[in-house]
This record gives structure tokens, C-alpha cells and sequence, in this order.
């Protein structure tokens, strides 16, 4: 279920890296006229957020450091579009990353694909300083295995996500040549899609070099429109599953571990004014229904059943203020959230929330996304997959 979930992830990702499209929904030519490639070393911190990484693992040795490799094959925006010169024209691409824990036997040699939005908060002739933001799909860890690699509570899953974000200089050392340093923060979690699923969380300082395959751009500048603000209300049906465990069921391990999968959905509503170009500022409400609230389960020929309970048990109502960030038609949504009505059961999760995400503005009034719900700012509840009809206003 997980790797059919990120095949459709890549595919839809794909095509939103390899072919832009305008209010038409038709592809616009000239993508990747102005191609760079980037070699980036990093070696950092691994935040103790979890057992396994504090030390209780085969080697009873806390993970505290890692290395990566990544490379990086990026285009130059050079002011054609107008969000392209709001946003100090940016570069944006996509990523292949390499990863070494120390600790191959338990966590393995992780690999990653994900896209890359790396925009300039100061531009000089020679000298950037950009803030980079990251999201995509990693592959082959050395998962969670009851028998085999039973200390791993970090990664459930052979696949998972990744979420980065961080600042970088660039220098220009000639007109094809940059040397590259900066930081970055990376989170690894595959969205409670299987547990254990408590997540890895990194810090590492990082250095570089990029080449350009392309001649020094003129940058296109043009006269800004004045920004008018409008408002926009809109209604989003989502849905996805959640992996469960039960501890204390008495049959054999490999399917004990392998948990029951319950539904997640429900529908969000809201309103949202955006007051730039940039920024989205809005408050909305979700009423979702999560079948793993109170979830019992029987045990029938050596196999877990879930057991039918209330349906109003599983109900939950919640209220969000909203922030976006727009670039073109993609939104990164940020929503802190808050549980208005849910029934009180024993080892729940926290009333306040957070919700990250992405969103594609498909056609004017269309959109499609996916967004991560979570509690205590690391740790995954679920992923929701969305389409949603907005409504225009004045």
C-alpha cells in the first residue's frame, strides 16, 4: 500500500517538475532552457526524538551523526512570468540524495528523489543568499521488522517522505562555476502510513559546487501590477488510512506487526484572503472521521479482524487558521489546529495539531493536494489526499 501511494505521488509529481502548464491546463514550452547541475556533501546532527535513535538499538550506541551525497539538476527562471520576478527569480528542480546513518544493518542506505524550490532573499552580481525548500519520496531503508531489526521504531516502512528546508550562499567563483554552503533541516516520516512511524529528524551544515551549462541571463524585469485583495471560500473532500498496532494480541508476530489499516476522510471548509501575491492568510474547519479512534480488534485463524464500535466514536471536529505560501499555482499550507469535539479516550493524541502541506491549483476553481497531520510538531497522525472546488470572490 505505501509504495502504491508514493508510485502515485512520483507520478503526479513528475508531472508537475517536467511540464509547466498555464490557466489553459496546456504545457508551455522551454522548461529547462537555463540547466545548472549541483554536488552537494553534507555531515550533521541526528535529533533524539525516539528509543532507537537515544541508543536502544543492536549496538546500544546513540545515532547522533549522518552524511549525504545528493545531486541537484535545476533550471534558472529569468523574470518571463511575474511570479517569477515576486519571488527574486528563483530556481527550482529536482533532487537525487544518498544518505549514510552509520548504521546499515538497522537503518540502511536510505535514497531519495524530490523537488526543489530555491529562492534568493538577497541578490548581488555575485553573491545569493537563498532560503531552499524540499519535498519528495525516499527509498530503501532497512525498515522495522519484529524478528529481523525489531529496535527500528524510527521507519516502519521501506519507503517514506522527506520534507526539507534551509538557507544557502552561493558565490560565483566564474560565469559557469559556484561554490555552494549552507544548512539545511530534514524530516523523514512515511505519514503513519505504517508503524512504528516515529520519524528522523536531521541538522547538518552542507557545501557544494554547480555548474552552469548556461550564459550569464539577463534578467527580464517588468512593471508589477498593484495588488488588489480578494477573498476565496472553499470546500475539500480528503481521505487515506492509518496503520495500527495492537501490542497485546497473542498471535504470531510478523502479523502483529503488520497492524490493521483503517480509513481516514472527511471534509474541510473555510475561508481564505489573499493579501499579496505571495501569502494567503485564512481560518477554516475539518470534520473528519479516523476508524482508528477506539479501534478494537478480535483474532480469527491467526489473523487480526478489526471489531465494529460506535460510529460516532470516531468522529472529530477541528478549527484551523491558515497560512500560504503561493508560488504560481503550488501552495505550501501551514495550519496549527485545534480539536473542537472528539470523545475522550485513554492515550489520544494532543487537542492542538499541526497540518503541513501541499497544494496545485489544477484549473481557477480546482485544486488538488496532500497534507500531513501531526502532534507535537514531529510526530505523524496521518496523511489526507485532497480535492477541493473553490469559489472566487471579490
Amino acid at each position: 500500500m505505501q509504495k502504491r501511494i508514493l508510485n502515485i505521488f512520483l507520478l503526479l509529481y513528475g508531472g508537475l517538475l517536467f511540464g509547466q502548464v498555464d490557466s489553459t491546463g496546456f504545457r508551455e514550452g522551454k522548461v529547462w532552457k537555463h540547466t545548472s547541475l549541483q554536488a552537494v556533501y553534507q555531515k550533521g546532527y541526528v535529533f533524539a526524538t525516539n528509543d532507537f535513535i537515544k541508543g536502544i538499538n543492536v549496538e546500544s550506541d546513540r545515532i547522533n551523526s549522518f552524511q549525504t551525497f545528493s545531486l541537484k539538476l535545476s533550471t534558472q527562471t529569468d523574470g518571463e512570468k511575474l511570479w517569477e520576478q515576486l519571488y527574486k527569480y528563483p530556481e527550482w528542480g529536482i533532487s537525487i540524495y544518498m544518505a549514510d546513518f552509520f548504521n546499515p544493518e538497522e537503518i540502511g542506505r536510505p535514497l531519495a528523489l524530490y523537488g526543489i524550490f530555491n529562492a534568493p532573499f538577497i541578490r548581488r552580481q555575485k553573491l545569493l543568499l537563498n532560503y531552499e525548500l524540499g519535498f519528495g519520496a525516499t527509498f530503501n531503508w532497512k525498515s522495522f521488522n519484529p524478528v529481523t531489526n525489531q529496535y527500528n521504531i524510527a521507519i516502519g516502512a521501506g519507503e517514506s517522505f522527506i520534507i526539507d528546508a534551509g538557507l544557502n550562499l552561493h558565490y560565483s567563483l566564474t560565469n559557469k562555476m559556484d561554490i555552494i554552503a549552507g544548512f539545511s533541516l530534514t524530516h523523514f516520516s512515511n505519514g503513519a502510513l505504517k508503524k512504528p512511524n516515529f520519524g528522523i529528524n536531521t541538522i547538518a551544515p552542507k557545501i557544494g559546487l554547480k555548474y552552469n551549462f548556461y550564459k550569464p541571463i539577463k534578467f527580464l524585469k517588468s512593471e508589477v501590477p498593484e495588488f488588489d485583495a480578494h477573498n476565496e471560500w472553499f470546500i475539500s473532500g480528503f481521505g487515506g488510512v492509518k496503520n495500527l498496532i495492537f501490542d497485546s494480541v497473542n498471535i504470531d508476530i510478523i502479523e502483529k506487526y503488520e497492524g490493521v489499516f483503517f480509513p481516514v476522510f472527511g471534509v474541510s471548509s473555510g475561508y481564505n484572503r489573499q493579501v499579496s501575491y505571495k501569502s494567503k492568510i485564512g481560518i477554516g474547519v475539518t470534520l473528519s472521521y479516523d476508524g482508528s479512534m477506539n479501534a478494537q480488534a478480535a483474532v480469527e485463524n491467526n489473523e487480526l479482524d478489526p471489531v465494529d464500535t460506535p460510529f460516532s466514536d470516531h468522529i472529530q471536529l477541528s478549527i484551523y487558521p491558515s497560512y500560504e505560501l503561493t508560488i504560481n499555482r503550488l501552495s505550501l499550507v501551514l495550519q496549527p489546529a485545534f480539536y473542537l469535539y472528539r470523545k475522550k479516550f485513554r492515550n489520544q493524541s494532543p487537542a492542538f495539531h499541526q497540518r503541513i502541506g501541499l497544494k496545485y491549483q489544477i484549473t481557477d476553481k480546482i485544486f488538488a493536494g496532500i497534507i500531513l497531520r501531526d502532534y507535537a510538531f514531529h510526530v505523524s497522525d496521518h496523511l489526507e489526499w485532497t480535492l477541493g472546488y473553490r469559489i472566487p470572490g471579490k
